[in-house]
């Protein structure tokens, strides 16, 4: 029986009006040292998301369908990990580790709309490649200013739709104790573990509608990127194919890593997963991949490089 369950066995009817959540908890004598870490990382990823957005929205030969989905892209790596993160290293140094129901439920319900609409934007920005490098005569006129907006604007609705639906899946179960979230941030499988009711159906809805928003935007990704390796391997020129194979093995190396630990953490059946491993891959997908995108997506793509260098050495001769 989950702690929900038997708590309705024993009689304990009171509703649950907060949260605690336990997160780094076992840890004491590391608090301080996991709050240092996850200060750094956050501070890192807010100043390269920002940094990345200002870049392209100030320089006009960044004005480009990849670009802008790189905008967006950083735009919701902040946005995802600003749900998480600060409640996380407030926690780290508080003894009060509490948060309340309400709040629970806003931070998961903006955390599941972000997280689902870098899913599909991934596939956007997959479907951008493909039509760049194996439609580049139609290129200019399928990926449009519009298209691309509508392709943010699909993602966020995928986004706000299984968010909805999770978030109204997990909390429409009654909660009458324990209150001990065995988590940094209220997420879906440790909140299920304390609902006072059988949680079998919610589970159901949690594993196929995590499916379909992880593995339907990957078969895009898949399917997009076999076709441009494809293109790459009849390109004559041996510095073409070099150049367009890294950019690919970049972006190929941050998608595996996303859906990789979101199809562990949600796909799976919970009794497969220990908390400790759970929160260790939820830390790649809330903390860690925030941060490294900049990096792995821009800040290696020449032409960034290039813009980035301009403009220091514009500030410097400007100073």
């Amino acid at each position: 029986m989950t702690p929900g369950e038997l708590a309705l066995a024993s009689g304990n009817h009171t509703p649950v009006t907060k949260f605690v959540l336990l997160g780094f908890s076992d840890y004491p004598d590391l608090q301080e040292l996991l709050f240092g870490a996850f200060l750094l990382v956050y501070a890192v990823t807010v100043a390269g998301n920002l940094g990345m957005m200002a870049l392209i929205f100030a320089e006009a030969r960044l004005h480009s369908p990849m670009y802008f989905f790189l905008s967006v892209l950083s735009f919701l790596d902040i946005c995802y990990s600003s749900v998480v993160t600060p409640k996380l290293l407030v926690n780290l140094l508080a003894s009060d580790k509490s948060i309340s129901f309400e709040g629970c439920v806003v931070q998961l319900t903006l955390f599941v709309v972000h997280v689902t609409a870098e899913s599909f934007l991934l596939a956007s920005m997959a479907f951008d490649r493909f039509m760049a490098i194996c439609r580049p005569l139609r290129y200019g006129s399928v990926m449009t200013k519009r298209t691309c907006l509508q392709l943010v604007a699909a993602s966020y609705a995928f986004g706000g739709t299984n968010s909805a639906i999770q978030t109204g899946n997990v909390f429409a179960l009654p909660f009458c104790g324990p209150n001990l979230v065995a988590h940094y941030f209220c997420d879906i499988p440790p909140l299920l573990r304390l609902a006072c009711a059988h949680a079998d159906t919610a589970e159901v809805v949690l594993y196929v509608f995590s499916a379909l928003v992880t593995l339907l935007p990957a078969a895009v990704i898949l399917t997009s990127y076999s076709w441009v390796l494809v293109a790459i391997g009849r390109m004559r020129s041996t510095a073409g194919r070099e150049k367009a194979l890294s950019t690919c093995a970049s972006h190929f190396l941050a998608i595996a890593v996303f859906y990789g630990t979101v199809v562990f953490t949600y796909v799976q059946p919970h009794s497969s997963t220990s908390e400790v491993s759970g929160q260790v891959l939820s830390v790649f997908y809330t903390i860690i991949i925030p941060m490294l995108n900049p990096f792995i997506y821009s800040f290696r793509n020449r032409e960034v490089q290039d813009t980035l260098q301009r403009k220091l050495r514009a500030s410097v001769f400007h100073c």
